[in-house]
């Protein structure tokens, strides 16, 4: 798991290793860049008239992201070329320094990139926050679409968002209708095609919309500006030039576009990462491939190149296997810049400017706000937006950046401490408040702690919740030493600590840890320890009466709805091994799952004398009506070890294990999961384990009313040194948050 797929074995000579790639996935390539190339060539277009370059440069950037970017990468499913996202900082640049030196800019951001990936920083780009990224990519969007509605009306599009504000009136009033109609067709062509039949919608939605329109536009004369494409499509190769003078300009220029088309590759090629099973980029060679792309772009005169999310994912969609097919997307868009590009010249600019409108449109994602709101970052999320929008993107994306640590420091340094009283009392007749105390508790955070304590009437039995992810020394003893000060007034204080706290050993929530650690290590409260007879019950009573004191009270309400009914969503059948723990490993609480346990998660033989598992399994699915039968197996088990040494002694334990030899017999016939475990580099025990749930799925299945009934099986294995839960998918184990929930 994890490697990135190649056309064979990195032993394998080249003529083998193109044998390999002709008999299993040339069709898939083949097919897939041919999908990808008509996406790609609207979106070239399109691009480039939106950057204010020559729209020879956008085929130019598309025609060396597939050849150079696609064969050098790190990625081998991305497909690179001309993106929507480096529009504005190129139009920028174009209106600043003019074409030629704007193609030298590009090529030293791509040296800068290649510098940056020899330097092994691919991982470290990804540290920029998540919402300042997003809401670059929106004013990106707002500033394409408020430039495009000016040539949607047969205008021309201002030099900067506030001039294109400034005088949309002024051309709203002498727009074109023919140009605006044109313009529009396209925005309600692409909106609407997701709803098409599917059949259809395997035809790219650009390329519908801009044939349709410009073979209409062509067939009815209609008198609408056009693209100018220059005669000989070799004179489109414009040199680079360094500037006369500005170079902090022109240093500025080369770092905004460095950063910017390398998060937006890195960003890509991780998104592509998630959408296909097995493939993991190499981020540093990615960085290479895109500065070597960047750098012959920029020498032939095209548009800066990155990593892009739209072709990226339409290659994946449509069943790309290798690097082959953006490769081989690449040489069609070359095939078709030297043989067909007039064709280019029939394209209305109104058209390409209703895509730009929807390409910019859907910059800005609802999804995006949404999760910045979640996390309270929208502030950050606006700031960042209207700075980009209003400024430039190198200045917002630096204002949102400043937000962003202003932020993070602020959630440091500002614990969130108040008091809670009521009239109730305790026992002994002692007033009752609570104290919550939220955030990181360092030494910063201690005058306001003191302020708000100092608020707690003395004598009263306060719960103290520390709901913290840090606790450093200064604050440590500044809560202590209240502690015992208020209990010097006749009053009582409960700590309970919830979530992270640093002080000790910042093992975490409670609720994931076995009793040894958190009952020995307990900063705040202390245990009281005896030597007595009911020493070994200890661990039991104090997490008992840990669970009653603040587990209770959070799931009473649940559990009342659950006292008179229960629909559990799985019979979860797994081994007595106390090292797994159901409802830890599915994040689930009570009334999820309905458990069954025994030494090697068995499934006995119907026919036999042991209908324990057969009883459960018919109970939850006549009665309960459950929905799904799991298997779970583990690593290092201990019955899945008895069984491979061959026990011959009788004795309870060895009675029990005999349902386990089919498993066993499988194993060592060579059943297609343990193979893929052994290679896989997996334990004798741990594939034994592997191939025993399969076996006890089989054996669920001759189970008669399981046979008849709809109820899906699944098979899991949990690896407990890494705490990984894998699911069965054919003959092999899948990480259970990258494997696909079909059927």
């Amino acid at each position: 798991m994890g490697a990135v797929r190649t056309n064979g074995p990195a032993h394998a000579p080249p003529s083998a290793r193109v044998r390999q790639w002709l008999t299993r996935d040339a069709r898939f390539d083949l097919s897939a860049s041919l999908v990808v190339f008509l996406v790609a060539i609207p979106l070239s277009v399109g691009i480039a008239a939106a950057s204010g370059a020559p729209v020879m440069a956008g085929l130019i950037a598309a025609v060396v992201g597939g050849l150079v970017a696609g064969a050098l990468g790190g990625s081998p499913l991305q497909v690179s070329g001309p993106a929507a996202g480096l529009a504005v900082v190129v139009a920028e640049l174009v209106d600043e320094f003019g074409w030629a030196t704007t193609c030298a800019i590009t090529v030293c951001a791509g040296v800068l990139q290649v510098a940056l990936g020899a330097c092994r920083v691919g991982r470290a780009a990804l540290a920029i926050s998540p919402t300042v990224v997003h809401a670059m990519l929106a004013g990106i969007g707002v500033t394409i679409v408020l430039g495009q509605l000016h040539v949607l009306a047969g205008g021309s599009a201002g030099s900067t968002a506030w001039e294109n504000v400034r005088d949309l009136p002024e051309t709203v009033l002498g727009l074109d209708p023919a140009a605006t109609a044109v313009g529009l067709v396209v925005i309600a062509l692409l909106l609407a095609w997701p709803r098409v039949p599917a059949k259809l919608r395997g035809v790219p939605a650009p390329l519908v919309a801009i044939v349709g329109v410009t073979a209409f536009a062509a067939l009815t004369a209609l008198e609408v500006a056009r693209v100018d494409l220059p005669d000989d499509p070799l004179s489109a190769i414009t040199l680079p030039s360094l500037p006369d003078g500005q170079w902090g300009a022109f240093a500025v220029g080369v770092l905004t576009m460095t950063i910017i088309a390398s998060v937006e590759s890195l960003l890509s090629a991780v998104s592509v990462d998630k959408m296909r099973e097995g493939h993991r980029s190499d981020l540093n060679r990615e960085l290479v491939g895109q500065g070597g792309a960047n750098i012959t772009s920029g020498l032939l005169g095209g548009l800066p190149v990155t990593g892009v999310i739209v072709r990226s994912s339409t290659n994946v969609r449509v069943g790309a296997r290798t690097r082959a097919s953006a490769i081989l997307h690449g040489v069609w868009v070359l095939l078709f810049t030297v043989l067909l590009v007039g064709l280019v010249e029939q394209v209305p600019l109104a058209a390409l400017a209703g895509l730009l409108v929807v390409i910019g449109l859907r910059l800005v994602r609802l999804r995006d706000i949404a999760n910045a709101r979640e996390h309270g970052e929208l502030h950050i999320y606006a700031v960042t937006l209207v700075g980009v929008v209003m400024l430039n993107l190198l200045e917002g994306v630096l204002i949102g950046l400043a937000v962003a640590l202003l932020d993070m420091l602020r959630r440091v340094v500002w614990a969130r401490v108040r008091v809670e009283t009521g009239e109730e009392v305790d026992a002994e007749g002692r007033p009752m408040c609570a104290v919550i105390v939220e955030g990181t508790l360092s030494f910063l955070s201690v005058p306001r702690i003191s302020r708000v304590l100092s608020q707690v009437p003395d004598g009263s039995a306060v719960h103290l919740e520390l709901v913290a992810d840090y606790l450093d020394h200064a604050a440590y003893e500044h809560l202590s030493a209240w502690r015992r000060q208020h209990g010097s007034t006749g009053g009582t204080v409960l700590v309970d600590e919830i979530g992270r706290i640093g002080k000790r050993d910042g093992r975490g929530l409670r609720w994931f840890s076995p009793w040894s650690d958190w009952q020995v290590t307990e900063p705040m409260i202390p245990r009281q320890r005896s030597d007595g007879p009911d020493d070994v019950l200890k661990p039991l009573v104090t997490g008992a009466q840990e669970y009653a004191r603040t587990g209770a009270p959070a799931i009473r309400p649940h559990l009342r709805k659950l006292a008179g009914i229960q629909r559990p969503h799985a019979v979860f059948l797994t081994c007595a091994d106390s090292r797994i723990v159901p409802n830890v490993i599915t994040a689930s609480g009570p009334g999820d799952l309905f458990t069954i346990r025994n030494v090697g998660n068995l499934v006995p033989d119907p026919k036999g004398y042991d209908q324990s598992v057969q009883a459960g399994v018919l109970y939850a699915l006549n009665t309960l009506e459950v929905p799904t039968l799991v298997v779970c197996g583990h690593s290092r088990c201990g019955g899945m070890g008895a069984l491979l040494a061959d026990p011959t002694d009788d004795n309870p334990i060895t009675q029990w294990l005999r349902w386990g030899k089919p498993s066993v017999a499988a194993y060592r016939d060579g059943h297609p999961v343990a193979q893929r475990a052994a290679a896989e580099g997996w334990s004798e025990v741990d594939q034994l384990s592997m191939v025993n749930v399969a076996v006890q799925l089989e054996n669920l299945r001759k189970i008669p009313e399981v046979a008849k009934s709809d109820v899906r099986l699944v098979g899991l294995f949990f690896d407990i040194p890494t705490g990984t839960l894998h699911m069965l998918a054919g003959d092999r184990y899948t990480p259970l948050e990258d494997a696909a929930l079909t059927g």
